[in-house]
């Protein structure tokens, strides 16, 4: 009996040890900022040159393996990962290359940062045509978005781009632009990855100027008329709004900030020094509020709206516009996250597509709305997956969500039912996100769905390529 006893001890022990063993050498679990999809890869590998980054490929090549390709991975729908697969961490290939400053441009391998660009080219009084309005994220990734941002004088990041070798699924080195393998360049910009590795990129700059900031207060009714009048005015050239989700002015007040050239421009002679983040903690505390209950998010307006008046009047560099705080909305729970989504709309739908929208929401009590911030997004169709069918408001909504399933369950219902909305008043949304909506909401917004996984297909037929995205898209 002793004997007996003591074998399944054995055997437990031995059965334990090699769980452990075989979770431990399984590969690491890998998330991307959403939280969400916890994934567990073969690897993570990176290199800081091309030809590693090429012997990557061909290695995962000969072995059967897919790879996903990683910035900072803020994109929130499994776009940089996949199961078993490689994740290729672009962050180490981050050198400037290349930088002209009489031709306006500069070349970065994609690794590096928008901060990385600015801070080289700030001295020579250069600033970026477009990025998004956070300077944290890797040119590459902004590329695989085909990001926009604040200004509404240049049009999407693709414009911006004169030029981009691509590693693409056989380990080949492309030279890719609107003028050269143009049909690969424009699923690329936009492709979330799964057309190849973006290496080297050559973008176009302006320059830096000063601008004066105006702000004003209005309702969500007088938005579409009052931005055609004012905001089309050549001399805006940078422009953002916020519209209210306090539950005393929901989806009704609004502010905007416009930033018009300063008539002292001889001011950047010697450039303003670029800004850091140091105002954190106040703005940190009330959105914290926000995500409490409905007084948090009427205290979160009031600050929202003050801060907006505070600023009326003032000056600021283009560069340091470009260099919105960020470091605030930094957040860990145990049990929340938060997600985004991003509506386009046209601008003449605006009024009625809110109306709807608030009658939608107004039914959901539990769903945790924090923020919405309003941009201008030009007519773009260069992308094959482009979002900008015609001229558009973008509303990029914050969201705080548990992440147990039931919460997940209950917030893409809601969000299905956002962008039925949204594609009801001829409008679309932004891809980067988690994928709550369906197939065919996907086919509505973008009808060249078909085109890009046919391209998909065409340039990549193992499917070398892969993420969670197009494991759940792919027609």
């Amino acid at each position: 009996m002793k004997r007996y006893l003591m074998l399944i001890a054995y055997v437990l022990l031995f059965a334990a040890s090699l769980y452990y063993f075989t979770e431990q050498s399984a590969g690491p679990v890998v998330e991307d900022r959403s939280r969400l999809l916890p994934v567990k890869m073969k690897a993570i590998k990176a290199g800081d040159s091309f030809s590693a980054i090429q012997q990557i490929v061909w290695d995962a090549d000969a072995a059967g393996d897919a790879i996903s390709i990683a910035g900072m991975q803020h994109s929130q729908g499994g776009h940089t990962e996949y199961p078993d697969g490689i994740l290729l961490d672009m962050k180490p290939y981050n050198q400037i290359l290349d930088f002209d400053e009489e031709q306006k441009t500069i070349t970065v391998q994609s690794g590096a940062t928008w901060a990385d660009i600015q801070e080289r080219i700030h001295p020579y009084g250069l600033a970026l045509k477009v990025s998004q309005s956070q300077n944290i994220f890797t040119v590459g990734g902004s590329i695989s978005v085909n990001a926009h941002g604040l200004d509404i004088r240049n049009h999407g990041l693709i414009d911006t781009i004169e030029s981009m070798r691509l590693l693409d699924a056989n380990g080949d080195i492309l030279e890719i632009s609107e003028d050269q393998n143009a049909e690969m360049f424009k699923a690329a910009v936009g492709g979330y990855g799964l057309m190849g590795v973006i290496l080297d990129v050559t973008l176009k700059l302006t320059d830096d100027a000063l601008y004066q900031i105006e702000s004003e207060q209005l309702s969500y009714k007088e938005y579409s008329e009052y931005f055609k009048e004012k905001i089309k005015d050549e001399n805006v050239k940078m422009h953002l709004a916020r519209i209210s989700i306090s539950p005393e002015s929901f989806l009704e007040e609004m502010y905007v900030m416009n930033y018009s050239e300063a008539a002292e421009q001889d001011l950047l002679r010697e450039p303003e020094k670029l800004k850091e983040e140091t105002l954190i903690a106040v703005p940190k505390f009330f959105l914290g509020l926000a995500r409490l209950n409905d007084e948090g998010k009427e205290a979160f307006w009031k600050t929202q709206k003050t801060y907006a008046k505070s600023v009326n009047g003032k000056k600021i560099s283009r560069n340091n516009v470009m260099r919105s705080d960020s470091e605030f909305m930094e957040y860990s729970h145990p049990k929340n996250t938060e997600v985004l989504q991003e509506y386009f709309v046209p601008v003449d739908n605006f009024e009625a597509y809110i109306d709807d929208l608030r009658k939608t929401l107004a039914k959901e009590e539990s769903f945790n709305l924090l923020n919405i911030t309003i941009r201008y997004v030009e007519e773009n169709e260069k992308a094959v997956l482009s979002y900008a069918k015609q001229d558009m408001f973008s509303l990029v909504l914050l969201i705080n969500q548990g992440t147990d399933s039931e919460s997940i369950e209950d917030t893409g219902r809601v969000i299905r039912n956002m962008i039925d909305v949204t594609l009801d008043h001829e409008g679309s949304y932004y891809l980067p996100y988690y994928g709550y909506p369906t197939k065919e909401q996907m086919a509505e917004a973008y009808p060249r769905t078909k085109e890009f996984f046919e391209l998909k297909r065409k340039y990549d037929p193992e499917e070398r390529f892969m993420n969670l995205f197009y494991e759940e898209y792919k027609q």
